[in-house]
């Protein structure tokens, strides 16, 4: 079992930046993959950035160069620092752990953010 706790959200403006951080806590050496998705209201949840266990990262395209997923050094919480923020990036942010051996997803409650223009 493996518990993700997301936090970081809220409201800012247009170019501005958050940080968003997802705690793992539980049987963490079983997680292979972490990512973050968003899901904006009526549209369907899409992948933002993903980071494995061996360090390989990878983002959308449409958040290229403007958001950075890193992890602290004991791989325990995962970060997602968004900056230059557009009103497009306003979602429910959720952290996603994969586990190595069964491919199984554990989802975290979502975070809100919200950019004003």
């Amino acid at each position: 079992q493996v518990q993700l706790v997301e936090s970081g959200g809220g409201l800012v403006q247009a170019g501005g930046s958050l940080r968003l951080s997802c705690a793992a806590s539980g049987s963490i050496l079983s997680i292979y993959t972490m990512a973050w998705y968003r899901q904006a209201p009526g549209k369907q949840r899409e992948l933002v950035a993903t980071i494995n266990r061996g360090g390989s990262i990878s983002y959308a395209d449409s958040v290229k160069g403007r958001f950075t997923i890193f992890r602290d050094n004991s791989r325990v919480t995962v970060y997602l620092q968004m900056n230059s923020l557009k009103a497009e990036d306003t979602a429910v942010y959720y952290c996603n752990a994969m586990i190595r051996d069964s491919g199984y997803l554990y989802w975290g409650q979502g975070t809100q953010v919200t950019v004003s223009s």
